[in-house]
């Protein structure tokens, strides 16, 4: 990756637009003390990420922008466009050739208003601080990486933990992307198994009140069958009872009929005799 250009405004001590490019080979920045070579490579370290105002020397972010000076008044916004090349693009598929990642130019821009917010940009579309720590992963370059050390810090670099050189001997290999892939690879992994866990709960339950809701189905057949059985049995028992019914009363009308014909024929006979 090789670092094109700088574009400063507002940030720090630049009231007016600065514009640098770097050469193929040594770029140097001189100047007497004071004269703002160090707000250079801050403006740097900010539109890479940094997030705290004390390794930009100042107390919070605001004090990033231009505060005016005698001659020139204070400025609202503070903007920093870094212009890279060979760099990874985003979201690009490997080229078909050799299997490589496309890598071209890429403008990253930062920008801060008063108001105190702030955003990120990728070839001017708004992106996450996410998206720019993910493009400059493993290059060297970042608000935490060895490719800006201020002085004085190399000692540190030198004298620090164990685990703090192998950040920076692991940011020179390549590998700290692989890393971060890694880590993010198991995180989603342990996060499909907690899904996979409670899927695993889910259709636990949901079997268990299927099986409840066979046994009541099974019972609601049941007691359908054994309704419907019932009630054939109670229209057949009907049936049989009316038929019964009707013979005897039937046989009721017979006997009746029987015995007014036998009145009939007595009172006849009473009246022949008188």
């Amino acid at each position: 990756m090789k670092l094109e250009r700088v574009d400063i405004t507002g940030f720090k001590s630049f009231g007016e637009k600065a514009e640098l490019t770097f050469h193929e080979g040594v770029t140097a920045v001189v100047g007497p003390n004071g004269c703002g070579k160090s707000n250079i490579a801050d403006a740097i370290g900010w539109v890479l990420g940094e997030q705290s105002a004390k390794s930009l020397r100042g107390q919070k972010m605001e004090d990033l922008i231009f505060n005016g000076s005698e001659s020139r008044a204070p400025l609202s916004l503070a903007e920093v466009n870094l212009r890279v090349s060979n760099v990874v693009i985003p979201n690009q598929p490997r080229s078909e050739t050799n299997g490589h990642d496309a890598k071209g130019e890429v403008l990253v821009t930062r920008r801060l208003n008063r108001t105190g917010v702030s955003e990120y940009l990728l070839d001017g579309v708004v992106s996450r601080l996410r998206d720019v720590q993910d493009l400059f992963m493993g290059t060297g370059v970042g608000s935490k990486a060895y490719a800006i050390i201020e002085q004085g810090k190399i000692g540190l670099v030198l004298s620090g933990k164990p685990t703090d050189r192998r950040a920076i001997i692991e940011e020179a290999a390549g590998i700290t992307k692989d890393k971060a892939r890694r880590r993010q690879a198991e995180l989603k992994l342990g996060a499909a198994q907690q899904n996979l866990m409670r899927v695993n709960d889910i259709v636990y339950e949901i079997t268990r009140q299927m099986n409840s809701l066979k046994r009541q189905a099974g019972k609601a057949r049941r007691y359908r069958r054994f309704r419907e059985e019932m009630e054939r049995l109670e229209k057949a028992f009907a049936v049989k009872r009316s038929e019964q019914q009707e013979k005897t009363l039937h046989q009721l009308r017979s006997r009746l009929s029987a015995v007014s014909g036998e009145e009939l024929r007595r009172q006849t006979s009473l009246q022949t005799a008188d």
